[in-house]
């Protein structure tokens, strides 16, 4: 883009309006961007590109790897499961209960209620996010 450093070129960046960052877009990017769009979603995607440009992009075999991964990304279930025998009882106490789930073959049960995750199962009974995994101990 230009003779500055990668790193002062996403500095400046913070420092650019709207209409700035659009030109820069459209002038590294493969394709101009055509919708509205903020600062905050222009910068991270400008300074990647920089980076990209500078140092080179992803190998295509981590692009496949990560395309596959997120091609997955709505089954959950599959990805928790498959470690886990159906019929398996888990059990992990919080606070003065001992809360028990029952492993399926597509997901879990808990409290008499069928669930994806045992994410959230863990917020059910927290409250809060968890990574299922870690709450319940299992690996």
């Amino acid at each position: 883009m230009n003779d500055k450093s990668v790193v002062r070129q996403i500095i400046e960046l913070e420092n650019k309006s709207v209409e700035e960052l659009r030109e820069i877009y459209d002038k590294i990017m493969p394709s101009p961007i055509k919708t509205h769009v903020s600062k905050d979603y222009l910068k991270p995607r400008i300074a990647y590109r920089l980076q990209e440009l500078a140092l080179g992009g992803l190998k295509e075999e981590i692009k496949s790897k990560l395309l596959k991964i997120a091609n997955n990304h709505d089954r959950p279930n599959h990805i928790e499961t498959k470690k886990l025998l159906p019929g398996t009882k888990i059990c992990k106490k919080w606070g003065d209960i001992i809360h028990e789930v029952e492993v399926l073959r597509d997901g879990f049960v808990y409290a008499g209620q069928n669930f994806k995750s045992l994410s959230a199962i863990a917020k059910v009974i927290t409250g809060t996010k968890w990574n299922g995994f870690k709450f319940f101990k299992v690996s």
